[in-house]
C-alpha cells in the first residue's frame, strides 16, 4: 500500500508547530469577532468605570439593574426571557431620535452607550435587546434585527417611516415574534400589519429576507452594513476589555 503524505506532514516539526499555532490564533480571532460575550465575560466593575467616565455615575444603578435582569433571565425558558428583557428595556429607556441624543442623524449605540444616555432610537432598542438575549443564552440563529417600514399616525394621517425591530424565531419555520419599542406587546409578525419588513441581519451576517428559512447571508458577513459592523466592534470592545 502506498502511503499518501499530506503537505503538512512533509514539513518539518517546527514548521508544523508554527502552522498549527497560526491556525489556532486565526480561529480564536474568528470566535472573538463573531461570538457575543457571555455574561461571565463582562467585568461589571470595569463597565461601571467606563460608564461613569464617559457619561454620569447616576446611570450606574440602571447598568447594574440591566446586568441583573440579563443574568436572572439565563435560567428562564426562551419565551420568558423575551418578555422579561423586552419589558425591562421598554420600561427603563426612553425613545428619542439620534439628533437629540447624539447630535447626528444616524448613530447606532452599544448597550453601554444607550444605558449611559438613558435613551435612544429604534435601532438602539433593537440592538440592546439583541445583545441582552444573546447574553441570556439565546442563539444568534434565532434572532434577527429587522429593518422595516412602520405605519404610524402623522398629523395628516397614517405615514410610513423607517423602523427597526428584533425578531425571535423559535424554529426556522416559525412565525417570528416581534420585540418592538413602539408597540411594546410581543406579537407574531403575521399580526403586525403596521410593519413592512425589508431585510434582516444579526452578528452572523446580513440576510436578503426576513424568514427563518432564509439562511442565505451576504458573502461579506456584516461588512456591507457599515453602521452595524461599527456598532458590533464597539460592543465587543466593551465586552472583552
Amino acid at each position: 500500500m502506498t502511503r499518501i503524505t499530506s503537505p503538512v506532514n512533509r514539513l518539518g516539526p517546527d514548521w508544523r508547530l508554527a502552522m498549527w499555532r497560526s491556525l489556532l490564533v486565526l480561529f480564536a480571532m474568528c470566535l472573538v469577532m463573531t461570538a457575543l460575550p457571555a455574561q461571565a465575560r463582562y467585568d461589571p466593575a470595569k463597565l461601571r468605570e467606563r460608564l461613569a467616565a464617559r457619561f454620569d455615575s447616576s446611570r450606574i444603578p440602571l447598568l447594574d439593574a440591566w446586568l441583573s435582569v440579563v443574568a436572572s433571565s439565563a435560567s428562564l425558558k426562551e419565551n420568558d426571557k423575551l418578555v422579561r428583557i423586552n419589558n425591562f428595556i421598554n420600561d427603563n429607556l426612553l425613545f428619542e431620535n439620534d439628533n437629540s441624543v447624539w447630535g447626528q442623524s444616524d448613530y447606532w449605540a452599544t448597550p453601554l452607550e444607550m444605558i449611559g444616555q438613558g435613551r435612544g432610537d429604534c435601532e438602539d432598542f433593537a440592538i440592546i435587546k439583541y445583545v441582552s438575549l444573546r447574553m441570556a443564552g439565546i442563539a444568534s440563529s434565532k434572532l434577527r434585527l429587522v429593518y422595516a417600514k412602520a405605519r404610524i399616525n402623522g398629523q395628516a394621517g397614517p405615514v410610513w417611516v423607517a423602523h427597526m425591530v428584533l425578531a425571535y424565531y423559535a424554529t426556522p419555520d416559525a412565525d417570528p415574534l416581534v420585540l418592538d419599542n413602539l408597540n411594546t406587546m410581543i406579537q407574531q409578525a403575521s399580526g403586525r400589519r403596521d410593519l413592512q419588513p425589508v431585510f434582516s441581519f444579526n452578528s452572523d451576517g446580513i440576510f436578503a429576507g426576513v424568514t427563518g428559512r432564509n439562511a442565505a447571508k451576504t458573502a461579506a458577513g456584516i461588512g456591507r452594513l457599515s453602521r452595524w459592523e461599527d456598532a458590533w466592534r464597539r460592543i465587543l470592545a466593551d465586552a472583552y476589555q
